[in-house]
């Protein structure tokens, strides 16, 4: 899948260059030559990538891929979080009853495109991303928005000033936390709508094309192969240090460590921690890492009437091996979690009351009626360590009878079938979408509406699980100010989701990258979106 802008040539590249590249580009080939100097190599799983509409967006890899080319109004600090720091705002303000959100942006600003950037835009930007309604819309639309008010809640005061009306007095924090999220991200009015068909607003365009004014612009995006950016000379701030930046799909991470070590790629993303052991060792490779707000996790979907039973989700976190895993499969690449807040977060707790009980999940199985165990499916995509920690639970479920067919596939094979809730089994991961803890308590502790055809369409909805009580509680606890209060209303929280969800948290990943000893100032951002390679050098 191309974008309508040219791909990579050897006039774009230089001629000295463009054939090494390219050919790094087609697949494994021999030793080469060092990548060139303004260019960045990043082996990296990226097959979870559907679109490149930011309003639709809703990936680990793509967030990373929007963190670095759109803009927004305004980010969290990396070094951080609990700070926000202007972007293309300049100040903003929210009113004495707290539900009147004021901002005024920066002058001057363009987009890559090098039209002009107005309020209009950002105003265009948030009201699309309600309309189309898409998976990360629920981001915006928890203030009150729908399709039919949107228009009168944000709205432009003058060419550089906009208001947006939220429904209740939230915590301002979170409500500026969540406008750092992608689903806001700013969209160039002018170039979108003049690709617009039939009053899609330019999503048919969008999802394949590039319309931002980041740092770095979206060149091109073949799926499943490479996303390409580079460098946006009209970007407002500091320009990035390289030209170009080329993410290559690799999922095999013996094959980026190979690709690392002969110089065909700069960063590897995925390593396993046996490679990682592997090149310690190597003086031309040196490591960086980060604690993510990111979780793994298996989900039992409760339309399964098998895995809907209380005893069988509970006997499922008695059947995981977590001090195995945490010694062999995330050995340095994170650590055994089992709580929907990642530490870092307000509220997050560290308690891990479950480890591997073979005799007490088999006597759950039986106070189920289901003493010999069941057959069920698990959809997996084929990355380590998801798929490791895949076998090893089918081998520790057998032992009490369960029998789990594992359904390999790419990013986005299961994530479409996840979505559709279709699955028995899934296991995936999920990343904060915005530094508040809302954001995974809205994904896995609430579902206001379990019906089919819900417009609001989180984890716990995925998953089939109807929990109107546990909502009430996540809805009370972000309009709650009081920091001391609402940590408490997480951490009860998190202890009724242990015991009773139909989720089985496993670990929180510490991402670890490896990269050539030339690359400088690389930091892995606590969010997808916030690894920023345009601050990258070599």
């Amino acid at each position: 899948m191309k974008i309508s802008t040219p791909p990579f040539t050897r006039r774009m590249l230089g001629v000295a260059t463009a054939s090494a590249i390219m050919l790094s580009l087609g697949g494994m080939t021999s030793a080469l030559a060092a990548t060139p100097k303004d260019t960045l190599v990043v082996a990296w799983a990226i097959d979870d990538i559907i679109t490149m509409d930011p309003g639709e967006s809703f990936e680990i890899s793509a967030g990373e891929i929007m963190g670095n080319s759109y803009d927004r109004l305004m980010r969290y600090d990396v070094n951080d979080p609990s700070k926000l720091v202007a972007d293309i705002a300049k100040s903003w303000s929210v009113s004495a009853d707290g539900k009147t959100y004021s901002f005024e942006l920066k002058p001057g600003l363009k987009f890559a495109s090098g039209n002009p950037m107005s309020a209009e835009d950002v105003v265009f930007s948030l009201q699309r991303a309600v309309i189309l309604d898409k998976t990360p819309a629920f981001i915006l639309t928890q203030f009150g928005f729908t399709k039919d008010n949107v228009k009168d809640k944000i709205k432009q005061t003058g060419p550089l000033t906009l208001t947006m009306e939220t429904d209740k007095s939230y915590a301002p924090t979170f409500v500026y936390n969540c406008l750092t999220a992608n689903v806001a991200a700013i969209i160039d009015k002018k170039l979108v709508m003049s690709k617009e068909t039939a009053g899609d607003m330019g999503y048919g365009w969008l999802k394949t094309n590039y319309a931002g004014s980041g740092p770095m612009k979206v060149r091109e995006w073949r799926a499943n192969e490479i996303v390409a950016l580079e460098r946006n000379d009209n970007y407002y701030g500091e320009k990035s240090k390289l030209v170009r930046v080329i993410y290559r799909h690799v999922k095999e991470a013996a094959t980026q460590r190979l690709l690392l070590e002969k110089g065909d790629a700069d960063i590897a993303r995925n390593l396993s921690p046996q490679d990682l052991a592997a090149l310690a060792s190597n003086k031309d490779i040196k490591t960086t890492a980060t604690p993510k707000g990111t979780v793994y996790y298996f989900s039992l979907n409760q339309k399964n009437p098998n895995l809907a039973k209380p005893e069988v989700r509970e006997a499922f976190k008695w059947l995981v091996d977590y001090g195995a895993i945490g010694d062999t499969l995330i050995k340095n690449i994170g650590v055994i979690h089992q709580n929907f807040l990642p530490v870092g977060l307000l509220g997050a707790s560290t308690v891990n009351p479950y480890k591997l009980d073979v005799d007490k999940a088999k006597a759950l199985l039986a106070k189920a009626g289901l003493p010999n165990g069941f057959k069920v499916t698990m959809d997996m995509r084929t990355t380590q360590p998801v798929q490791g920690i895949s076998e090893a639970f089918q081998q520790t479920a057998k032992r009490a009878g369960i029998d789990i067919e594992i359904i390999p596939g790419d990013g986005k094979q299961t994530l479409t079938k996840y979505r559709a809730r279709t699955h028995d089994i899934y296991i995936g991961q999920w990343g904060a979408d915005y530094w508040d803890p809302h954001t995974n308590a809205d994904t896995f502790a609430r579902n206001p509406n379990n019906a089919d055809d819900a417009k609001s369409k989180p984890l716990a909805w995925r998953n089939s699980w109807d929990i109107p009580e546990l909502t009430k509680k996540a809805d009370a606890a972000v309009l709650e100010r009081d920091a001391s209060k609402r940590k408490a209303m997480y951490e009860d929280m998190q202890a009724d989701f242990r015991k009773n969800s139909p989720f089985v948290m496993l670990f929180q990943q510490i991402e670890v990258a490896a990269m050539r000893s030339d690359v400088q100032g690389l930091k892995i951002g606590p969010t997808s979106d916030s690894t920023y390679m345009f601050k990258v050098s070599k």
